[in-house]
């Protein structure tokens, strides 16, 4: 503060200094002193980063280096989670006609009354309870958003937060600008005495203690695709409801994805849990609309009313025509469609196949995949593949120092095999990094094209790998030396920019 009065002081002498000046020496001299005096003062006398809240965040995401990589090399982009497929027409019909009919100013911050009223009428067989679209749904920019309100709605600082890992990276980040303290539990991957990805119960319940606020569940589960059984939600419920501060926020936007043999659960039906837990959705994933960001919370009005409260100052109002379109969305997805009994129903076959497609894909690029029970992720392990120790010398401003064999592997799959995927080690605290070494994540959320020509770059790269030939991208054809390659892909925190590429959270 001293130093901010100290630099006002010499600008007001300036200004009274070049009051005096002949105009030529105003327009030519003034200027170039100011600058020198800012220059100085700004490096020597002031503090132009952050706020504290954001230390540790200011490293580039994974996002910030595979998205922009997967683009420069003209790879099939199998790591971001949007679908590359157009939005259903009766999408784009309703959001016009919305634009049309003037839906497009402020709406209240809770919601456009049409949207809450179709939620409620949407949730509440599902809840097994009738709600109220005023006081529990509330509407968010996304489920990002929604979560960020929720959490700095109930967290103080020095309140501890229970992860599911790997989880995916937006939630600690969140729980850490709040101020709360991450617990991290760690998923076990398949094994012969488990058919799916599983939770060591002692660990479960060590994490929960009197500080407890919050368990973040995710199902189905990115980037997994585990669907918690209803016997494990079960035991989640004892533990929340044996801690009297413990709360609940479910992230359940692969609702509509689960696959046969396996149900999605809600938390929030369980007995005693309606009144712990926030559950959060978003017409992104269902609809082929992330970019549109509608998002929503329900739950009982003393949970919801924190919501409403912060996104006041938040959010202020959700895009209104949007809002009105996804009502009318909601309303359609209900009837017929494409010969099946909804929307609902058609897009679970989809993905359905689709998983099935790249399945296929990975085994021929001689991966092993862990078939998802839901959502469309697949986690493939990777270790009958041998990555370049060129790939695990290297270091990049996203990357883990020293570089994990994940994180080298998809580097080594983007630029060699032309098809880009996610190192699931981002979603793991450090201590649990090791956990992810062998695995990469995969999304099917694509055209049928893309995976087609995944697996057609996965045998191309397959035929050359084992001929000991590097350096050829299958999206270019160019045989580019690999030294060369890494060189030029090096991807620097000041060359990222956001106008170029699409770092949208999933």
């Amino acid at each position: 503060m001293l130093k901010i009065s100290a630099f006002a002081r010499v600008s007001w002498l300036l200004s009274g200094w070049a009051s005096s000046l002949p105009s030529y020496h105003r327009r030519t001299l003034v200027p170039s002193f100011t600058r020198l005096l800012t220059r100085q003062m700004s490096s020597e006398d002031f503090d132009f980063g952050p706020a504290d809240r954001l230390k540790g965040f200011e490293k580039p995401t994974v996002w910030q280096e595979f998205t922009p990589l997967a683009a420069q090399m003209q790879a099939v982009n199998l790591g971001q989670g949007f679908p590359d497929w157009p939005t259903p027409d009766f999408c784009k019909t309703a959001a016009v006609r919305a634009i049309e009919e003037n839906h497009n100013q402020y709406c209240r911050s809770a919601g456009l009354p049409d949207l809450a009223s179709a939620l409620a009428t949407h949730y509440s067989p599902l809840f097994g309870r009738t709600l109220d679209p005023d006081t529990e749904v509330t509407v968010s920019v996304g489920v990002s958003e929604g979560l960020f309100a929720a959490i700095h709605s109930l967290v103080n600082p020095g309140d501890e937060v229970i992860l599911i890992e790997p989880a995916f990276d937006i939630y600690a980040a969140q729980v850490k600008m709040a101020g709360g303290t991450c617990v991290y539990v760690p998923l076990r991957p398949p094994s012969p005495s488990s058919s799916t990805w599983s939770l060591d119960w002692g660990e479960v319940a060590a994490a929960f203690t009197p500080r407890t606020r919050l368990l973040l569940l995710n199902t189905p589960q990115n980037p997994t695709g585990k669907v918690f059984a209803r016997s494990e939600l079960q035991k989640l419920a004892d533990l929340v409801r044996a801690h009297p501060r413990a709360l609940v926020l479910s992230d359940e936007v692969y609702e509509n994805l689960t696959y046969p043999g396996h149900e999605h659960v809600r938390l929030a039906t369980l007995p005693g849990m309606w009144e712990r837990t926030l559950t959060l959705s978003s017409a992104g994933k269902t609809f082929c609309v992330t970019g549109w960001k509608i998002g929503w919370l329900i739950g009982p009005t003393h949970l919801i009313r924190g919501v409403m409260c912060c996104n006041q100052y938040v959010q202020f109002s959700v895009a209104t025509p949007l809002q009105a379109a996804v009502a009318e969305m909601l309303r359609r997805a209900q009837e017929p469609y494409m010969e099946f009994p909804s929307y609902y129903a058609w897009l679970r076959d989809e993905y359905m196949r689709k998983r099935t497609l790249l399945v296929d894909a990975l085994r021929t690029a001689g991966l092993e995949p862990i078939v998802p029970e839901g959502g469309f992720f697949i986690i493939a392990d990777t270790s009958n593949i041998q990555v370049p120790p060129r790939y695990l010398g290297e270091s990049t401003p996203a990357s883990p120092n020293p570089m994990s064999r994940d994180w080298a592997f998809c580097r080594y799959l983007t630029l060699e095999a032309g098809v880009a995927a996610i190192p699931p080690s981002a979603f793991y605290k450090e201590e649990h990094k090791h956990l992810a070494k062998n695995h990469a994540r995969f999304a099917f959320c694509k055209a049928d094209a893309s995976i087609v020509e995944a697996k057609a770059r996965f045998l191309r790269w397959r035929g050359k790998d084992e001929a000991g030939a590097v350096g050829a991208c299958p999206a270019t054809g160019k045989g580019r030396n690999l030294d060369t390659i890494l060189r030029s892909q090096a991807i620097a925190s000041d060359v990222v920019r956001s106008e170029d590429f699409c770092f949208a959270v999933e």
